[in-house]
């Protein structure tokens, strides 16, 4: 926890507890579902978690927003963002049903209301109803782009317009080249946010939609 509190030092009593519960539960799950690297159980905040909470950094999700996680896997980066942004609903999924499973056990047991775990392809879904969509470790620009961008609503409540936002880690450049011509990028790196080594090849790009 103190490791979250550095960096966001305002969590209430009850964040900090829903974020305290995330390893124990983690690690149970993780013994009947394999959600999370068994050698990187036990870097469960600063590799995940945190990891996950960079997309804050970047965004502040406003009260009533509505957020896709596409391909959560086992509830990254939306079950974190959720506990961050309790006022602002997200749709976790993810086409592995196990993993939604885990996503929607874990979210029950820390009291979050505010998600929604669908097993489904996210071509599945149909109309644009997101401000933004958030991945992590899930595939390349030039396919979460066109995944996501058409979910996006064309109404804007935030300062950065709605889009995608993506935890990348390596050469993001060549990624970037692979997107259409006229898209608008930018890429934060998040050792300008966080300062342990893990972070140091480590971004999130922004696609706007």
């Amino acid at each position: 926890m103190q490791l979250l509190l550095k960096y966001f030092p305002n969590l209430t009593e009850l964040q900090q507890a829903q974020f305290a519960q995330l390893d124990p539960l983690y690690r149970d799950w993780n013994e009947k579902i394999n959600v999370i690297s068994r050698k990187d159980i036990d870097h469960l905040y600063p590799h995940h978690v945190l990891h996950s909470l960079a997309i804050a950094k970047v965004v502040t999700f406003k009260p009533g927003a509505a957020v896709l996680d596409l391909g959560t896997g086992g509830g990254f980066p939306g079950i974190p963002l959720a506990i961050l942004f309790p006022e602002t609903h997200f749709t976790l999924v993810d086409s592995i049903g196990k993993k939604i499973k885990v996503v929607q056990e874990i979210a029950t047991a820390i009291g979050l209301e505010n998600v929604t775990a669908l097993h489904r392809r996210v071509e599945e879904l149909k109309k644009p109803q997101f401000d933004f969509a958030v991945t992590r470790a899930v595939t390349t620009l030039d396919k979460l782009y066109p995944w996501s961008a058409r979910l996006i609503s064309t109404k804007e409540q935030h300062v950065l317009p709605n889009g995608l936002i993506a935890l990348k880690g390596g050469s993001v450049e060549e990624e970037i080249k692979t997107l259409p011509r006229d898209s608008y990028t930018e890429t934060y790196p998040l050792a300008d946010f966080f300062q342990e080594e893990y972070y140091r090849e480590k971004f999130a790009v922004y696609v706007q939609a």
